[in-house]
């Protein structure tokens, strides 16, 4: 068994029991829900502080990040977000990766989040030690590394890409005649391999929401529904994908999903995303993919356990005691930063939209 593969496999146990053991958010009740808000509010204010979310989490922060001034949307577009605002602080609400990115682009600014146990499965599943060790194994390959890593693994890496930008970037390194690493996504990778044909060795990392997507029962999903179309981001499986009409990064499907003209819309990605995808297209019927199976007594549970962490309880008191900073170390800062501004600078000459591409 390789590297890649023993990596993960070893690691699934400790994502499944941090997945078991997270705590449930609190609940509250609409008059609590709506003084948490004001007083978020009035904080974000007095901390010069800029609230910004991504599409995952509780639609509650999402309409708040909105209604006071902040944003709402992918991890690299929110880091981008965060670094052309003039707050002093960045509140991002998301997974530890995020709260990296936009300390990476913003390191004099003070970056906080709600939880920092808010972590990824793609991040946990490839640990910078062992990745580093893998690619030791091939080194005349260009590692290509997908923003949802490590600060550490960003910095190991040739090239950040995203889900809207990879294949274009692969394609340019193609014709380099470069041999590529890629991770951590094992089906992302996979996808940009069978579109490009660029047979790139894949690290075997995987997203424990969109790994769940059921083939056999979006097929019956779609007999149900045959003028629905299927919208499905590159992090599911192969088999998921392959059904799809349209195969792109959240804000992407939020884009597809405007210029379709069905009036049912499948979508294979986190729930999170249907606060948005409602606002955009009021008018469609969103379904989501199936992730159990006939019998499963959850038909699609498709939320990432981390993100639920993040919650207006926990989001106040850090902004109010200004508590879970993301600190990052200025070398591996600045050894990341290179292949991130790679990206950016290519993607703007090629005229590629970076803006909401994890």
């Amino acid at each position: 068994m390789s590297l890649a593969e023993k990596i993960p496999q070893q690691l699934q146990a400790k994502i499944d029991n941090i997945i078991d053991n997270v705590e449930p958010s609190p609940w509250l009740n609409a008059a609590e829900q709506a003084d948490y808000i004001e007083k978020i509010k009035a904080l974000l204010k007095e901390k010069d502080a800029v609230l910004i979310a991504h599409y995952y989490v509780d639609d509650a922060i999402q309409a708040l990040a909105e209604a006071s001034g902040g944003y709402v949307s992918d991890s690299l577009d929110m880091a981008n977000f965060g670094a052309q605002h003039s707050a002093s602080t960045l509140v991002i609400a998301g997974v530890r990766f995020m709260g990296e990115t936009a300390k990476i682009l913003s390191p004099e600014k003070t970056i906080i989040m709600p939880t920092l146990e808010a972590e990824c499965s793609l991040d946990l599943g490839c640990p910078i030690d062992e990745f580093s060790q893998f690619c030791d194994q091939y080194p005349d390959h260009t590692v290509v590394v997908y923003a949802n890593t490590s600060v550490e693994v960003k910095a190991r890496a040739d090239w950040i890409v995203t889900s809207s930008n990879a294949i274009q970037i692969i394609e340019h390194l193609m014709a380099k005649g470069e041999k590529i690493i890629w991770g951590p996504d094992r089906h992302l990778g996979q996808y940009i391999n069978n579109k490009t044909g660029a047979n790139m060795v894949l690290w075997q990392g995987y997203c424990v929401v969109h790994d769940e997507f059921k083939l056999n029962e979006l097929e019956l999903l779609m007999q149900a529904h045959p003028d629905a179309e299927v919208l499905v981001h590159p992090e599911s499986p192969e088999g998921v994908i392959a059904k799809a009409d349209f195969v792109g990064s959240t804000k992407q499907i939020i884009a597809a999903g405007k210029r379709s003209k069905a009036d049912t819309l499948i979508i294979a990605t986190d729930h999170g995303l249907f606060y948005k995808m409602s606002q955009q297209v009021p008018d469609k019927r969103l379904i989501p993919a199936p992730t159990g199976d006939k019998s499963a007594t959850c038909k699609s549970c498709a939320h990432c356990p981390w993100m639920a962490m993040n919650t207006l309880v926990n989001l106040y008191e850090a902004l109010r005691d200004g508590s879970n900073v993301i600190e990052v170390d200025e070398v591996t800062r600045q050894k990341a930063l290179i292949p991130l501004n790679r990206m950016l600078a290519f993607s703007r000459q090629q005229g590629i939209l970076t803006a909401g591409d994890a």
